[in-house]
């Protein structure tokens, strides 16, 4: 398993400057799905593999190393501590438990995109020697005679050959063998893994729940101003991840103009959209340019859940979805102008919904 050479080096599955969801010791807004969870373990239906699905920045992965630490600090789901659970908390110092939060647990497999220290950047997908690497961790016994435990995070990430090489996996599991997948768009991941995984859907948060989780989050979040974490929430769309990016000082303002080039599709003013593509050009956005994206999918899922009222029919808005997931793609792989990458989207849009007249 390839892991960041250092404790410094970033990781895909977190928020710069954000602790990573194996650090969190609450769960906020999810107490339904922690208790299908423990449920599930408590009655001996565990499955193999869950897909578990949610907007992103939705608490997702932290539900899911949340339900790993607790099988992993309790490996019998008949003992006394499974019994009188009532939710899946562990005590931090526990052996399990620091033994995760440090990504030392000989037991556990991380599958995520990884930090190439010469680029400094993250690949672009998750390739399939990263997922053979990860799943190495269930040819070898037990270490500590529990459960053996992979997590993906998120399954978005994975291309043709790493989501079959993960779906082999799943077909054939070993006894005590747990796969997490973290998916943002479920529908989307390889019908053949949603087939073979119990599902289960994490709604989007409350404000009032996204500002709970900032107030976890330490310095600097907790810095800003309640008011202002407070409009940031209300803002999210039920997202933590957007809403830190609304309070991070290299995002500021970046998210108003977001919403409002969007909110005037498909055709906004062309002074905002080249205002927009600017400020999204620099490396120094990545959190941004990955907030338009997300907000970019969202006008799509609505307009194709809407077609009557959408300028866009089902199938222009599938295709534009494709298009634009493809043009993301190369863009980060290739390093190409994020500026030009920008503009050609919205002048694809604009190009769909006439023909969608």
């Amino acid at each position: 398993m390839r892991r960041p050479e250092s404790d410094e080096a970033p990781e895909s599955d977190a928020f710069p400057g954000a602790p990573h969801p194996r650090h969190a010791t609450v769960l906020i807004g999810h107490a339904a799905a922690e208790a299908e969870m423990l449920s599930a373990y408590r009655e001996g239906r565990l499955a193999h593999a869950w897909l578990i699905g949610g907007p992103e920045g939705s608490g997702k992965a932290t539900l899911a190393w949340r339900f790993a630490r607790f099988l992993f600090a309790n490996p019998d789901p008949a003992a006394r501590a499974v019994r009188e659970a009532r939710d899946l908390s562990v005590d931090p110092s526990s052996p399990a438990a620091r033994h995760l939060t440090s990504m030392a647990h000989p037991d556990f497999a991380l599958v995520r995109r990884v930090w190439q220290t010469k680029e400094k950047k993250f690949t672009s997908e998750i390739r399939v020697d990263d997922v053979r690497a990860a799943l190495q961790v269930f040819q070898m016994s037990a270490a500590f005679g529990g459960w053996r435990i992979c997590l993906v995070d998120c399954a978005e990430d994975l291309n043709a050959s790493s989501a079959n090489a993960l779906l082999k996996m799943i077909e054939e599991p070993p006894a005590r063998a747990l796969i997490l997948i973290v998916a943002h768009r479920p529908g989307q991941v390889l019908p053949t893994i949603r087939s073979r995984c119990r599902r289960l859907r994490v709604d989007p948060l409350s404000p009032r729940d996204i500002v709970d989780v900032v107030e976890t989050l330490g310095e600097p979040w907790t810095d800003a101003d309640p008011a202002v974490i407070a409009a940031a929430a209300g803002r999210a769309s039920g997202s933590v991840r957007e809403a830190l990016a609304r309070l991070a000082p290299a995002s500021e303002g970046v998210g108003a103009l977001i919403d409002s080039t969007l909110a005037a599709l498909p055709h906004p003013d062309p002074r905002a959209v080249a205002k927009l593509a600017e400020a999204l050009s620099s490396r120094a956005s990545n959190e941004a340019f990955e907030a338009f994206h997300r907000a970019l999918y969202d006008w799509l899922a609505a307009h194709a859940a809407n077609t009557v009222a959408s300028p866009l029919g089902a199938w222009e808005a599938g295709a534009l979805w494709d298009r634009v997931r493809d043009a993301t793609r190369e863009t980060e792989a290739l390093n190409l102008d994020r500026r030009l990458h920008v503009l050609a989207l919205f002048a694809e849009i604009a190009a769909a919904a006439k023909r969608g007249r």
